[in-house]
């Protein structure tokens, strides 16, 4: 079908809306289309985004502004790497790893 967009196209994109990167001088990260705030210190901080798990790993990492209503995060500190995962997919390794822990 003409002028159709797919289901799995429509899907992918209202995961990946409103979900936006800055990152200034490796020093400033700022992150929108987050949803929940998994755990963070001052070298790892792991956010569950629109997009996926996000792993930012660094050095004295600190988050100066969190508003998850609107789902923006600020970050300070040295930004060595960052990482996404898929959610789903942690989520089904998480009780695979249970499940083979109780059996």
């Amino acid at each position: 079908m003409l002028g159709r967009v797919s289901t799995l196209e429509e899907k992918r994109t209202n995961e990946y809306r409103n979900h936006s990167i800055m990152l200034e001088n490796r020093e400033k990260l700022n992150v929108s289309g987050v949803e929940h705030v998994i755990s963070f210190n001052s070298e790892t901080v792991i956010l569950e985004t629109v997009a996926g798990v996000l792993t930012i790993k660094g050095g004295e990492l600190d988050v100066n502004k969190l508003n998850i209503e609107d789902g923006n995060i600020s970050i300070t500190g040295v930004v060595y790497s960052l990482n996404y995962s898929d959610k789903h997919g942690m989520g089904e390794r998480r009780s695979g790893l249970l499940g083979k822990m109780f059996k």
